[in-house]
């Protein structure tokens, strides 16, 4: 073990986006940005109150006990072997980032928040991540997940009012620039922000949200160009632009271009120039085939469907770098009454087979330059099924997965 930590150690260094052209022999080596996808939820938040849920103090873990078995078969609840922890507080947030180190996980990227004028759910990342005594060894990015707020973390709504906005998540030009912009160039001069060639990674989920708010898809390319520019005056190359989503009309509804009032999503990409993209999850790429399979999808199923996407996926925006995407399962019924489709829970060992798929998705596709980069849905998210961290199930079996691929000693297996 001691060895193995040694190694580990060592080579946190070299697992990093190609920042310059000095370090692209490094990207060369086949060393992967593997990406855990944090859900910053598990903690206590001021601002629930606001939308009156979670009365025990402790976020959306209380989804997590509080969830029934829908049928015979539904492992619910599940139990985190760590416990409930407020993942707020560094100490906590220190040892996930050792678990995640030593399985070869080497990125975080967290959700970030944003309604009313005032920040949601990011004392997970400044008081938690931030402030973890040992964070320097893992680098992070920010993707903005500017969805609006409706009644889908309140598991008491009844159905018909779950798609109810209570915040929505409108900013104005000004307030893309004014505001938010400085404060993401704040995290981007973190020593361990993530960067692809000296450009901080900035990850976007909603860009029909953004152009509702800033008055036209005009003004993003207006916003964006300016986002990049104030990076560059921060000593930066500019801004990397992750789209973080499915490339589809309906992620991009209602969005009209200059002399083009239908435009194709590629259009879209290109318009606003986006760098690279890769998904959320699975789920928004094989909804159908999930939500109708009967019996529902086993997870091996649930993969080999959905990494069969990836060519068809990149092919959609080929100006840009594709990052192959991991989903673990998905079973949203911890958030509802009624009950809804689900895919079964990963067995480690089909998890593992489908990284070696993305591994050599990204092998065999990568643009030069570009990270040998993967994501993963996700780290914690325990309301859709979706978590790395250890339960009382498999224990650290989804760990041990990745560290089989992208370890230490998993990154040179064939």
């Amino acid at each position: 073990m001691k060895k193995y930590i040694a190694v580990l150690s060592t080579g946190v260094a070299l697992l990093s986006g190609c920042a310059s052209v000095s370090e692209q022999k490094q990207c060369d080596e086949a060393k992967y940005d593997v990406v855990a996808i944090v859900w910053p939820a598990y903690q206590p938040e001021p601002r629930w109150k606001e939308l009156g849920i979670f009365s025990h103090g402790n976020g959306e873990w209380q989804n997590v006990y509080e969830a029934k078995p829908k049928t015979p078969d539904h492992q619910q609840p599940i139990v985190p072997l760590w416990g409930y922890e407020n993942e707020a507080d560094p100490i906590v947030v220190a040892r996930k980032i050792d678990a995640a180190l030593a399985s070869g996980i080497n990125v975080f990227m967290y959700d970030w928040y944003w309604y009313g004028g005032r920040p949601f759910l990011e004392n997970a990342l400044n008081e938690g991540f931030l402030k973890a005594p040992n964070n320097e060894r893992m680098k992070f990015y920010i993707m903005y997940a500017n969805h609006d707020v409706t009644g889908l973390w309140n598991n008491k709504a009844p159905a018909k009012t779950k798609n109810d906005v209570i915040w929505n998540a409108d900013v104005s030009y000004d307030e893309f620039t004014k505001v938010l912009v400085p404060r993401w160039i704040g995290y981007f001069k973190k020593t361990n922000y993530y960067k692809i060639q000296n450009k901080p990674v900035f990850s976007l989920y909603k860009l029909d949200v953004l152009a509702r708010g800033m008055g036209g898809i005009e003004n993003v390319k207006k916003g964006f160009e300016y986002f990049n520019e104030e990076a560059k005056k921060a000593g930066f190359a500019g801004v990397h632009f992750m789209w973080n989503n499915t490339i589809s009309k309906y992620s991009f509804k209602n969005i009209k271009l200059p002399n083009n009032d239908n435009p194709t999503p590629t259009q879209i990409m290109e318009y606003i120039g986006f760098d690279s993209h890769t998904t959320y999850n699975w789920c928004s790429e094989s909804w159908k085939e999930y939500a109708k399979a009967k019996p529902e999808l086993t997870y091996d199923k649930y993969a080999e469907i959905s990494v069969g996407k990836y060519d068809n996926i990149s092919k959609r925006y080929e100006k840009g770098q594709f990052f192959p995407h991991v989903s673990l399962a998905w079973d949203t019924n911890p958030r509802y009454i009624d009950y809804k489709p689900k895919v079964h829970p990963a067995k480690p060992a089909d998890f593992e087979k489908a990284l070696r798929m993305a591994k050599k998705w990204i092998d065999e596709n990568r643009k030069e330059g570009m990270p040998r980069l993967i994501t993963i849905n996700a780290w914690n998210e325990w309301t859709e099924g979706c978590y790395l961290e250890p339960d009382q199930k498999n224990g650290y079996g989804y760990l041990n997965a990745v560290a089989r691929v992208f370890g230490a000693n998993g990154q040179s297996e064939e």
